[in-house]
């Protein structure tokens, strides 16, 4: 029996609480799992599972071999990949994840870059704005706008960006420009319904909210946009997503000095999994890409 089999099944034994858990986990049987942890218990000749009829504990023992193995399974996947990776370059599909705008604007070109070194490599990009579950859609790595609430994921920070308000000249020579946060509330707003509260935008440090309207209620950022360069109102959207309608004129700042909101772009991935080598270039490509092209 496979020593690297044997600690695998006890780690996700242990982890997951069950061996049915930890069999799903692996891509293997029940049966075969528990099998895998007690020839590893026989190998050592200690008791490393507390077994129950509703759930898998941890002996002393236990607790310090999981402690120490799934760094050194993450070790040994390392070198076997680096070197595997070494001769003939990274390889197989990454499933990503993605905001519709930042993914359209941003994510599909970072993709082709990185796949221009890597064409070995395909990618599958899922556009939603919703936070999918990674696990149950397969995920391998998602990027995230805003604050990630899941404590089941791992995060890496990839860059601030911040909000600006915009709206075509026209519609401002129409209605008039506002002079301060609270004027808002005589303007039409268009809701971008993908932000925490698309009701209530805030401005200034410390930021204070302010309540607005509008006819409009969508969830695109883009999309909230290109509304307002058609004259439909004002936006409040992350400035990634106005930068080309501002540099084409379409729109122009409003409130300029005060400040807007600032969020965090993130990459996101499952915690507890060991992550291949192709993962991780990708993670560090995209932090590196983000800055250069100064997109946030």
């Amino acid at each position: 029996m496979d020593l690297i089999d044997e600690l695998k099944a006890f780690v996700a034994t242990a982890q997951t609480g069950s061996f049915t858990a930890a069999a799903e986990q692996l891509g293997t049987s029940n049966r075969l799992t528990s099998k895998y942890v007690a020839g590893l218990e026989a190998r050592m000749g200690v008791r490393l599972l507390q077994r129950t009829t509703r759930k898998v504990g941890l002996t002393p023992a236990g607790e310090d071999l999981l402690s120490r193995a799934p760094a050194l399974l993450d070790d040994l996947d390392d070198l076997i990949a680096g070197v595997a990776e070494g001769s003939r370059g990274f390889s197989g599909v990454i499933r990503l994840s993605a905001p519709v705008t930042f993914g359209e604007l941003h994510v599909a070109g970072m993709l082709d870059r990185f796949g221009r070194l890597h064409p070995g490599l395909s990618f599958d990009l899922r556009l939603d704005d919703r936070h999918v579950d990674l696990a149950a859609e397969g995920i391998d790595l998602a990027f995230r706008m805003g604050r990630t609430d899941t404590q089941t994921l791992k995060v890496r920070r990839l860059g601030g960006f911040g909000s600006v308000l915009v709206a075509s000249p026209d519609y401002l020579a129409r209605r008039g420009t506002p002079a301060s946060p609270q004027d808002l509330a005589a303007h039409d707003c268009i809701l971008d319904t993908n932000r925490r509260d698309p009701r209530r935008w805030a401005f200034g440090r410390p930021p204070v909210p302010v309540a607005v309207q509008g006819r409009f209620r969508v969830n695109s950022a883009r999309a909230a946009v290109e509304l307002a360069a058609a004259g439909q109102g004002l936006v409040y959207a992350p400035r990634f997503a106005a930068r080309a309608a501002l540099e084409a004129g379409a729109v122009v700042p409003v409130l300029a000095d005060w400040p807007g909101e600032e969020g965090q772009l993130s990459a996101v991935w499952l915690e507890g999994r060991v992550l291949p080598r192709k993962i991780r270039a990708l993670i560090d490509f995209a932090a590196e890409d983000v800055r250069t092209a100064g997109i946030l």
